[in-house]
């Protein structure tokens, strides 16, 4: 008995989880990407820079501006964020290093 508990607590956690990780729909168009290049100068050797992108936030888009950051592997390539046009809107896919 306390075996299938132990299954039903395991399934129920694991449910939840796989919930949580749905995408979220935007039915809103993102605006048009801004490219203003570098900005400044880095700060050191070793740091690239990552360009602003529009994030969705509380039911609009908002600027999340570019910032100078050191790749956490050498020949590490930064994949900016951006939307992906699905059925219904369009979804965030978050930007992440390439290896």
């Amino acid at each position: 008995m306390a075996k299938r508990i132990y299954i039903l607590i395991f399934s129920l956690l694991l449910a939840a989880g796989l919930a949580s990780a749905s995408e979220v729909v935007i039915r809103v168009a993102p605006p048009m990407p801004v490219h203003v290049g570098v900005v400044g100068v880095a700060p050191g050797p070793g740091f690239v820079w990552m360009e602003g992108y529009h994030a969705w936030r509380g039911g609009a888009y908002a600027w999340v501006p570019g910032r100078w950051v050191r790749p956490p592997r050498p020949a590490a390539v930064w994949i900016p964020p951006h939307y992906n046009r699905v059925p219904g809107g369009w979804v965030f896919v978050r930007g992440h290093w390439l290896y």
